[in-house]
This record gives C-alpha cells, structure tokens and sequence, in this order.
C-alpha cells in the first residue's frame, strides 16, 4: 500500500525487511525482538544472548539525513510507518534510540572495518548513527509460506531427521550435487536455502532455482529435498555466517546442519591436536554441524574425489571454483561437464546468450544429428547437443 503520511516515517531497504521479517516470525530465536542498549552491549562482551550464541546485536540503524531527523526527535510510544522503495511495509512503537559507531558495528559482523571490502563498503552505506527498538509490525507471508513447505514435505515422507544446506549455486556445479548426494545418504530430508542477495554479482535468483530444480527433480530421489529461498541479508555476511545459518536453519525444525569445509566464515584451525573452527563456538544452539571434505576431480583416479582420501597431489587436481566457471559461461563458453552437467550449463548459457545464432535451425541441421524429420529446438537443445559431440572422443 502507498505510504498514508498520517505518522511520520523510517525509510528502510530490502535487506532490513527481510531481518526484519525473520527476526519477527522467530527465525532468530533466542533474539525475538529488536534488541535495546543494555541488550547491545550485554552481546557485544560475552557473544551471547540469554545463553545461547548470538554474535553480534540486532539492531535496526538505517542511514540517512531523514531518518536521522527522526530518530533524534522521535518520543518513546511514538508510531512510526516503516517504509521501503515508497511503500509502508509496517509500523514500530519507539520504545529506545541510542547511538553507534558504525565502523564498530562492521567489526562486529565482518571482523573488519576495511572499506576496500566490497561488502564492508556496502554495509557501511546503509548504516546510520543512531539505532532503535521497539515492538513493530511487519507481513510475514513470506516466512510462513516457506515454513508451510518444509513441514508440509516432513509430514508427506515421514522424516524423523532433516539436514539444512544454503547454498548460492552460482552456478550448480559437480561438488555441489556430490555434497547434496553424500548429505542424503545420512538424512531423510534435505532442506537448500538458496540464497537470494541484494546485488548482481551473481546469476539471478530465478535461473539458479531453475537449475537447481533441474538437477533435485532429475537425478534425487523424489520428494526427499526442497529448494526454498533465503533472502541474504547483511547479517548473513563475514565471519559469523555459519553460526547465523545454525540459528536460522534450528528455527525452521531442521536437526542438522551441513557445510562444505571451504565454507564462508567457516574459520577453520588447529588447536590442541584437533581442527577447531566457528562451529566450536556454538553454546546451547541444538543443531548438530556437519563439515563436509573438499571435492576435486583428480585425472588419476578419474572421478571426483574428496582431498582426504586422494593419494594424488594437488597438480592432479581440478577445483570446482563457482567464480572461474561462472566466468567460462559469462564469456559464452561451455564449461566442461567434469565440472558442470551439460543441462545445467546449457540452461544458464542460453539464458546469459538468448538469440545469439542468426539461423538455429539451419546451424542444428548441419552440425547434428538428426531423425529425418524437421524438427524444433530451443538453444538450450542445441548447447545439449554441442556438449555431447565435444564428448566424442572416438577422432581424438
């Protein structure tokens, strides 16, 4: 709805509706509410928030000369409209301002205040000196209807035990189906919360799901895994990802969590004997946290490997870096399938390239092979066919 004017107003973003909008649907539990001054810093010093890890605040401070008019004005009780892009998405009673130190609050959720870092940089733009808290209202479909699925999926197959996964999968690649694979065999349902940020480095959230869909639907046993998206937010960013992805992954009834050990913000090291990492850091968070190994393709064993079982070293192998393929398809190019499976890399380069063949089906009925008959095909269809003749291998 169009905002009324009748109250005055905070001007939010997308990235603050959607922590909004968990934080209210009780997705970070033990946090159930925007948290005041004495809560602030009662977290910043011990890292904890009614005993359970909580790694930084949960603050709402939005930038700007208006809405820092607001909130230096603003009486306890007062009603204020929240709005995002001209539209009012709900309303908070004031009940506390007080002020931060932005670059203090980078540390606390990057580990840096560095603004060379894209994502420190970004964050820092949205941040303002004074935060608030207070009760507010805020539309909670969206959580809702993703919780309706996965419960829904739970109830229709029996599932005693179910495994969160996020993924980006920008793009899908053969690590990642290998991951979901194995994380099947000691699950009885898969949760993938694909991840939908707010900027364009990636592939856009709807092919991702696509593919995604396209490998669940084709190659998983049916009805065992659900693709649900999560809107990425600040909060999910730098060190403290893993734990926020605990938290989050709890509140919506799965048990277990499984990472990849190259994980953002994993943190992996040695201590006392034994590889330690940000999971030890979780206190009174009931999920249990996996680490997977990392896969590459070794050309000695000649399929894909864990690094903890391969007896080759690392110039036999091919890793399976999302930035480097990607760039392979934003170039055009066809990855090889040992990396991507040709479905999916024809999926996501016909879209990247649409149009791109002045005559498809003079170049199809030249190049391929064919039934006799005139037949139609999308570009998807002719990418298919041009991986399987790059696989020909009898003329090599």
């Amino acid at each position: 709805m169009a905002s009324s004017r009748k109250n005055r107003a905070l001007y939010i973003d997308q990235e603050a509706v959607s922590a909004l909008t968990l934080l209210k649907a009780g997705k970070l539990h033990p946090v159930t509410r925007l948290m005041n001054e004495e809560q602030s810093k009662e977290v910043l010093n011990s890292g904890m928030f009614k005993g359970k890890t909580f790694p930084f605040p949960l603050i709402l401070s939005p930038s700007g000369k208006v809405n820092e008019t607001v909130l230096t004005s603003v009486k306890k009780g007062e009603i204020l409209e929240l709005v995002c892009d001209g539209i009012v998405v709900g309303e908070l009673c004031v009940d506390q301002v007080f002020q931060i130190d932005p670059k203090e609050r980078l540390r606390q959720i990057y580990g840096t205040e560095d603004l060379s870092h894209p994502g420190v940089s970004a964050t820092y733009r949205r941040l303002g000196k004074y935060a608030i808290c207070g009760d507010y209202s805020i539309d909670l479909t969206p959580v809702h209807t993703i919780q309706s699925i996965i419960d829904d999926t739970k109830r229709e197959i029996g599932a005693q035990h179910t495994t969160a996964m996020f993924m980006a999968a920008n793009p899908l690649h053969r690590a990642h189906e290998r991951l979901i694979r194995q994380t099947l065999e000691r699950t009885d349902m898969i949760v993938i919360f694909l991840l939908k940020p707010y900027n364009n480095t990636n592939l856009s959230y709807d092919l991702r799901y696509e593919t995604l869909k396209f490998f669940v639907e084709n190659y998983l046993p049916r009805g065992r895994v659900v693709v649900v998206p999560l809107e990425s937010s600040y909060i999910f960013a730098g060190c403290n990802e893993v734990i926020l992805d605990a938290i989050v992954a709890k509140n919506y009834g799965c048990d277990r969590l499984m990472i990849g050990q190259n994980h953002a913000g994993i943190g992996m090291y040695y201590d006392h004997n034994a590889n330690k990492s940000v999971v030890d850091r979780l206190v009174g968070i009931d999920i249990d946290v996996g680490v997977s190994s990392e896969y590459v393709y070794c050309n000695q064993c000649k399929t894909l490997v864990s690094v903890q079982t391969c007896p080759h070293g690392h110039h036999h192998h091919i890793s399976y870096h999302s930035e480097s393929i990607l760039e392979l398809m934003q170039q055009g190019l066809l990855p090889p399938a040992v990396l991507v499976r040709k479905e999916i890399s024809s999926m996501i380069v016909s879209s990247l390239y649409p149009g791109r063949f002045k005559n498809l089906a003079k170049l199809y009925y030249d190049i391929m092979p064919v039934h006799g008959l005139l037949e139609e095909h999308t570009e998807k269809d002719f990418y298919v066919e041009l991986m399987r003749l790059y696989q020909t291998t009898s003329l090599n």
